[in-house]
């Protein structure tokens, strides 16, 4: 299946139990309401913004200007019997996937447009290269900002210890 908007899964298994994984997170994730006014970010110990639940999270890093390609993780918890298992999907926000979907369709109607109307093919080259230009650059984007979320991620939860003392 081919995904119009781009994102990013990972599974992986904590010794921790997800009691311990959910407290941990709230240790270091600021809850936001958008509504209030924004707090200053001087708390070093806070690293993601977002909402925490029973078994589930909804966070993404802490950043200090806004970020188009930052991804949203979508988390959840799972206990098992000796740690939890911990499910990840990075995805864009729900504006940055409409922005991403609605500039898609301008280079798509203008690509129908220049080639039914004006009967240009230059033009409607021009307009279908503008629209793949505009998916690379949020994809490799999205896959950079995925990789600074997920490092991040790990060295919270202490995942890195392993892949540190084999270096």
């Amino acid at each position: 299946m081919v995904r119009l908007v781009p994102t990013y899964s990972e599974t992986f298994v904590s010794t921790l139990d997800s009691q311990q994984v959910i407290k941990k997170l709230d240790r270091i994730t600021r809850k936001v309401n958008y509504l209030d006014r924004p707090l200053p970010l001087a708390e070093e110990a806070v690293v993601f913004n977002g909402s925490l639940e029973k078994a589930c999270f909804r966070i993404s890093k802490k950043i200090n200007k806004a970020d188009s390609f930052l991804p949203l993780i979508k988390g959840e918890v799972s206990p098992l019997s000796k740690g939890c298992l911990i499910s990840l999907e990075y995805s864009f926000f729900p504006s940055t996937a409409f922005f991403l979907g609605f500039w898609g369709v301008i280079s798509f109607g203008l690509t129908v447009l220049f080639l039914s109307v004006f009967q240009d093919w230059k033009m409607a080259l021009l307009s279908v290269l503008a629209g793949l230009a505009n998916y690379g650059f949020a994809f490799w984007h999205f896959r950079r900002k995925v990789r600074e979320s997920q490092a991040l991620f790990h060295e919270a939860m202490g995942l890195n210890a392993g892949k540190n003392a084999s270096r």
